[in-house]
């Protein structure tokens, strides 16, 4: 499959134009995730190739246990069957989740947006491609075309076996996958990521950090969208005023709490539902808490359980925000950007779960099994 995509480059490209001259680019993050270029492709072959040399994840063993009478129990992992992906507007997602997929055993359905749909077919023409020129059957990679109502119906009268169901994108997606799915679904895509910049910071270690979360990819659940100041933080106003200056330079738009209300290039936040939200857009809330406890009480209340930061020089104050923060991906002195399943060594991701059932963060290679009891015998009966 990183072969072919390497041969039809061209030919991926120009599909992705149709999509891309299609799109109304109300959204600014969908229209980035739809777009691909030729970094994009770099990518999906990288990820293919990794995953080509990953080992396998199927049949090894876990536990091994031999009882009193002689039997041998053991458990080893074993793929769940049929995985639907549900997701929006990324044809990336279409390489590697199945690439992951096909890798552990399992069998993919891929339900797309329709914003990426010429993407998607050419991309699912490859992979039928790929497994007829080794062997295999085409239905492990299925993709199907459905609208809203067509959805909803298979959801909940699916017209084969489903095991899995994982939703990749925004909240109403989400929702609606939850409120309509009769087999198990892994939620991700939700990010509303949190850092909080205590007292003992390295205020420009702070800066850096902050400008990569929030500006270097705004369409990433792993962006950056609200930072807490400890309200004794030493040159506050200071580092505040460089902060804000930063940003603007990046042309984000600043939020903030009625704390930190009158500053310069900010606006006040008027409701607080804004702390819920995901903002995926050039947009950033600040706000301030009087220590550690706080911080940690405000993500726990309003965090997505996606990732949170915290910028310190003091070990113990990060041991215990990184123990107490109730998210699937915990940072010190690091950006939230690293949240990502080829960042964390597991050559590529399904998806990133902010479920704790039964894996949670980035779901890799290793991630997409289950298991299975091995019990083996000569006549012992209880």
């Amino acid at each position: 499959m990183a072969r072919l995509i390497a041969m039809e480059k061209s030919a991926l490209l120009e599909a992705n134009k149709k999509d891309m001259d299609g799109y109304d680019g109300a959204d600014l993050a969908m229209g980035d995730r739809l777009k691909v270029d030729k970094s994009k492709i770099e990518g999906m072959i990288s990820a293919l190739e990794k995953l080509a040399n990953e080992p396998d994840p199927l049949g090894i063993e876990r536990f091994s246990f031999t009882h009193e009478n002689g039997i041998r129990v053991s458990n080893k992992t074993a793929p769940f069957g049929t995985i639907l992906i549900i997701y929006e507007s990324r044809p990336d997602v279409t390489i590697e989740a199945a690439g992951i997929a096909f890798k552990s055993g399992n069998k993919i359905l891929l339900k797309g947006g329709k914003e990426s749909l010429n993407s998607n077919l050419f991309l699912v023409a490859l992979w039928h491609k790929a497994l007829e020129e080794n062997n295999c059957s085409q239905d492990w990679v299925t993709y199907l075309q459905f609208d809203r109502t067509q959805t909803q119906a298979f959801l909940e009268n699916p017209s084969q076996k489903l095991d899995l169901i994982v939703p990749r994108g925004g909240e109403r997606l989400i929702a609606f996958v939850k409120e309509h799915a009769t087999c198990p679904v892994i939620v991700s895509g939700r990010g509303n990521n949190f850092l909080y910049v205590d007292t003992d910071a390295d205020l420009q270690m702070a800066l850096d950090i902050i400008i990569n979360g929030k500006a270097s990819k705004i369409s990433a659940c792993n962006a950056l969208d609200k930072v807490l100041i400890s309200r004794d933080l030493p040159r506050k106003q200071e580092f505040l005023q460089h902060l804000i200056q930063s940003l603007k330079k990046h042309k984000v738009e600043i939020l903030t709490d009625a704390k930190l209300e009158g500053l310069e290039g900010t606006s006040l936040m008027n409701d607080e539902k804004v702390w819920y939200e995901e903002f995926l857009d050039y947009k950033i809330l600040i706000g301030q808490v009087p220590d550690l406890n706080e911080a940690v009480n405000t993500i726990n209340t309003y965090g997505g359980g996606h990732s949170a930061v915290i910028i310190t020089n003091n070990e113990d104050k990060a041991e215990e925000f990184m123990t107490s923060v109730d998210s699937a991906a915990v940072y010190h002195n690091a950006s939230s950007r690293f949240t990502d399943g080829g960042q964390f060594g597991l050559g590529g991701e399904l998806a990133i779960s902010t479920d704790k059932l039964h894996q949670r963060g980035p779901i890799g290679l290793q991630h997409l099994v289950t298991n299975k009891w091995y019990v083996k015998g000569n006549g012992q009966i209880r």
